[in-house]
């Protein structure tokens, strides 16, 4: 199999799959750094720096610094521009952060679980229109798919659930999520 066989009339051809997979996935780690960029500051300004959750936090975001700057390198070498949302993507991530945070360590995990379940099928539905003409992109996605599923297994971990109004949270973080990653894989 071949990445974006044509099926239909108006598929995307193979070069325009592979940048909107690149494009969106990096604007997507970015988005990420930055909502655990704002958790880590709110956690700082409540005092709560020296707390578990902001370990957690600390890892995970370090993980996700690893697959923007893979991305980052991806867009360089496949000459693919990036989204033109990236400034608002770095507002509304900090924010979700920030409030997520003050919301207390559970919300932040909350928020975390929220992000990973829909990267998660965002990446696997990636890995599948993947061919084998682009079999390290695909391997790249699905190892990234994996860490992210970790870092969900331990927000799940730490007591995600139990954060205030666990299922109308998740499921407004999901919805923005989708609708970033919907944006950015077009503009």
């Amino acid at each position: 199999m071949s990445t974006a066989e044509p099926r239909n009339p108006g598929d995307h051809d193979r070069r325009q799959t592979v940048e909107r997979v690149i494009r969106v996935d990096q604007a997507g780690e970015f988005g990420a750094v930055r909502i655990y960029e704002g958790q880590l500051a709110a956690l700082r300004w409540t005092g709560r720096a020296s707390g578990e959750a902001h370990a957690k936090i600390a890892g995970m975001a370090r993980a996700e610094r690893e697959h923007r700057a893979a991305f980052d390198r991806l867009m360089a070498e496949r000459r693919v521009r990036p989204t033109v949302l990236s400034p608002l993507w770095s507002l509304a991530g900090f924010g979700l952060g920030v409030a997520t945070a003050l919301m207390g360590d559970r919300a932040a995990m909350a928020c975390t679980v929220a992000i990973e379940e829909t990267i998660d099928e965002h990446y696997a539905a990636q890995a599948a229109a993947l061919g084998d003409d682009e079999a390290e992109l695909r391997t790249t996605v699905e190892t990234f798919r994996a860490d992210e599923l970790a870092h969900r297994d331990e927000a799940l971990a730490a007591g995600a659930e139990q954060a205030p109004a666990y299922p109308a949270l998740t499921a407004a973080i999901k919805a923005g999520s989708r609708l970033a990653i919907w944006l950015s894989t077009r503009i």
